[in-house]
C-alpha cells in the first residue's frame, strides 16, 4: 500500500524579500524632492548609501539589533561601579555605518559652522533612508549631531571637541573622549516631577573650581552609552545647560549612575535610562540661567531629525505594501490590480509623496537659514508644525501599511510590525503634539510680522491649488483668536497641509492639486482609500512609488 504524499512545505504566493535595493533611486519622491532643494549634484552619493542601506545585510542588522535589547552592567566582576550599557555587535555596525556615511555630523565644518550648499538636504535624504532600515540607531546620531548647535554657546568647549565630533568614525570603547577616534553626545532634560515642564527641574549644580558639580536625576536619558551629555540643572542664576562627560579630567568614571533601562514599546535597539547624578563632573554651557535658550538650539534640530524619521518609516511601510501588493494573488488577482487595493495604495501614495516633499523643504529652510531671515522665519514657524503633522500621521500610516500584508504584516518576523512599534516615538520624544501646537502660537506671538510673510510665502506657493486660498484664509482667524489654543490642533494641521501642498506643487504640480483637493478643499476621510481618485491618477501615484 502507497502512502499519499503532501508538499506541505512548498511556498506558493508569498512575495519576495524587499531588500538588495537602491532605497534612494527606488523612490522617486525622494530623488525629485531632493533636486527640487538643491542636492542634485549629490545623486551618485546618495545613490551609493540607498544600495548600501537597501542590502539585505543591513536589513538583517537592523533585525538583529531589535531582537537582542540592551543589557546594562552596573558593576564589574570586581564590584566597581561601571554603568555601562552593552549592545549586540550589530547594533554598533549601524552606528559604524551611519557615521561613516557623515549622518552624525555632515551638515557642519570641521570648526562647528553651518556646512552650507545643501549639506541639510543631502544628510537628511541619507537620514530618511537609514530610518526605513533601524530607527533606534539613530537617535545618538541625531543628538550627536544636534549638540553642536548647544556647543556654539561656549567656543571653547566647541573647539575641543569638535575635531573628535568631526570624525567620521563611530568608536564605541568605554573611554575618555579626548583619547577615541570618534564620539557621540546625548540629552537629558526631563524628570519624574516635570517631564516637558523642565523649569521645574530639580537637579542642582553647585560651582566647584572652573566646573561644577551635579546632583540630581533624569527620568528619560537615552543613549546612555553616549561619551558626553548635555544635561539641564538649576544653578545659582536658574535653569542652565552642562557639558557632562562619562569620564572626568582626571580620567575616572563620572558619577553618573544608571537606575535601569526603560522598557519601551518600540525603539528597542536603542538605550534609553533612568539616571542618578551623584555630584557628577559638569562644564557650564552658554551664561547660567539660560539654559532653555541654549539646548533649544539643539532641539530645533531634533525635532527636524523626528519628521524626517517618521516621512522614512512611512516610506518603508508603503513600498513594503506595494511590493507585496504586486506579488501576492488574492481571488485570480494579484492585490495590486484589485481597485479598492489600488485606492489604499494610492491614496498611501499621495500621503508620502506630500511628506518627503515637505520634510525636504523644511531641510532646504535649514541650509539657508543662517543667510536668510525669510528662510529662518520659515524654519522657526514650521519645524514643530511640521513635527506635528508628519509625526502624529505615522502610526494610523504603519498601521494601514501593515494591513495590507495581512497576517504577514502582524508577525515580528517582518518589519512592518517593528515600524509600528516605532512609530509613535518622534510623536513624544522633543515635545508631544500639545507641546508642538503651543510652540507654533508662541513663534507666532513673538515675531507676528515674520510669520505672517511666511503665511504669505506658503499662499503663493499654493496659488491656484483647491482649498489654498480657504485655507489660509482659516489659519489666519485661527490663530488671531483671543482663545487661539482651543483650535490649536486644527489650525496647525491646515498650516502643515498648506505647506506640503506648496511644497510638492514645486516638485511634483499634478500630485499637489491630487493633494489639495483631497486635503485642504475637504476633510480627509479617516480612512485611507476613501477617497475618489482617477485611474490615471491612481496608475502615475504608484508607478511613482515603486517602478
Amino acid at each position: 500500500m502507497t502512502q499519499a504524499t503532501f508538499a506541505t512545505h512548498e511556498v506558493l504566493n508569498q512575495s519576495p524579500p524587499f531588500e538588495d535595493v537602491d532605497l534612494f533611486a527606488l523612490d522617486r519622491r525622494l530623488v525629485d524632492a531632493v533636486a527640487a532643494n538643491g542636492g542634485a549634484s549629490a545623486a551618485k552619493e546618495l545613490s551609493e548609501f540607498g544600495k548600501h542601506w537597501g542590502s539585505a545585510a543591513m536589513a538583517a542588522r537592523g533585525r538583529v539589533a531589535n531582537e537582542n535589547t540592551p543589557k546594562l552592567r552596573t558593576f564589574d566582576s570586581r564590584g566597581n561601579r561601571r554603568d555601562e550599557v552593552e549592545f549586540h555587535p550589530a547594533y554598533h555596525e549601524l552606528m559604524a555605518h551611519s557615521a561613516h556615511a557623515g549622518v552624525h555630523n555632515s551638515t557642519w565644518t570641521a570648526q562647528g559652522k553651518p556646512a552650507g550648499g545643501a549639506a541639510e538636504v543631502v544628510r537628511a535624504a541619507k537620514f530618511y533612508i537609514a530610518a526605513q532600515v533601524e530607527t533606534g540607531h539613530l537617535c545618538p546620531i541625531t543628538m550627536t549631531r544636534a549638540s553642536v548647535a548647544a556647543l556654539a554657546a561656549k567656543p571653547g568647549l566647541l573647539a575641543k571637541t569638535m575635531p573628535v565630533i568631526a570624525t567620521r568614525a563611530y568608536d564605541p570603547g568605554f573611554a575618555p573622549w579626548w583619547t577615541k577616534r570618534g564620539m557621540t553626545l546625548g540629552m537629558g532634560m526631563t524628570e519624574k516631577q516635570g517631564g516637558t515642564d523642565v523649569r521645574s527641574n530639580m537637579t542642582r549644580a553647585e560651582p566647584d573650581g572652573d566646573a561644577y558639580r551635579i546632583t540630581g536625576h533624569k527620568w528619560f536619558m537615552s543613549a546612555p552609552m553616549c561619551d558626553a551629555f548635555l544635561v539641564l540643572a538649576q544653578a545659582d542664576e536658574g535653569l542652565t545647560c552642562f557639558f557632562m562627560p562619562r569620564f572626568k579630567p582626571d580620567g575616572s568614571v563620572n558619577a553618573i549612575q544608571f537606575q535601569r533601562l526603560k522598557d519601551k514599546l518600540g525603539n528597542r535597539s536603542n538605550a534609553s535610562s533612568e539616571v542618578e547624578f551623584n555630584g557628577a563632573y559638569a562644564e557650564c554651557v552658554g551664561d547660567e540661567g539660560k539654559g532653555i535658550r541654549t539646548i533649544i538650539q539643539m532641539v530645533q534640530l531634533t525635532r527636524q531629525d523626528c519628521a524626517i524619521a517618521s516621512a522614512g518609516l512611512m516610506r518603508s511601510g508603503l513600498a513594503h505594501a506595494l511590493h507585496h501588493a504586486r506579488h501576492r494573488s488574492v481571488f485570480q488577482k494579484h492585490l495590486a490590480d484589485q481597485p479598492l487595493m489600488q485606492a489604499v495604495l494610492s491614496d498611501m501614495a499621495l500621503h508620502v509623496e506630500a511628506s518627503i516633499a515637505l520634510v525636504m523643504r523644511l531641510c532646504r529652510s535649514f541650509d539657508r537659514a543662517p543667510d536668510d531671515a525669510n528662510e529662518a522665519a520659515f524654519m522657526r514657524l514650521l519645524t514643530p508644525a511640521i513635527k506635528y503633522w508628519v509625526c502624529k500621521s505615522a502610526p494610523g500610516f504603519l498601521y494601514e501599511a501593515m494591513e495590507c500584508l495581512g497576517g504577514n504584516g502582524y508577525v515580528e518576523e517582518g518589519i512592518l510590525a517593528r515600524h509600528y512599534r516605532e512609530s509613535p516615538v518622534n510623536a513624544i520624544w522633543e515635545g508631544s503634539g500639545n507641546v508642538m501646537c503651543l510652540d507654533v502660537l508662541r513663534a507666532l506671538s513673538r515675531e507676528a510680522d515674520a510669520a505672517g510673510a511666511v503665511l504669505q510665502h506658503l499662499a503663493e506657493q499654493a496659488k491656484g491649488l483647491p482649498g489654498a486660498g480657504e485655507a489660509v484664509m482659516f489659519i489666519g482667524k485661527a490663530f488671531r483668536r483671543p482663545d487661539s489654543e482651543r483650535v490649536a490642533r486644527l489650525a496647525v494641521e491646515k498650516l502643515a497641509l498648506l505647506a506640503a501642498a506648496a511644497a510638492l506643487n514645486k516638485v511634483s504640480p499634478p500630485q499637489a492639486e491630487l493633494f489639495a483637493a483631497t486635503r485642504l478643499a475637504v476633510g480627509h476621510p479617516s480612512m485611507y482609500g476613501a477617497v475618489d481618485l482617477a485611474n490615471e491618477d491612481i496608475r502615475s501615484l504608484l508607478q511613482r512609488a515603486l517602478p
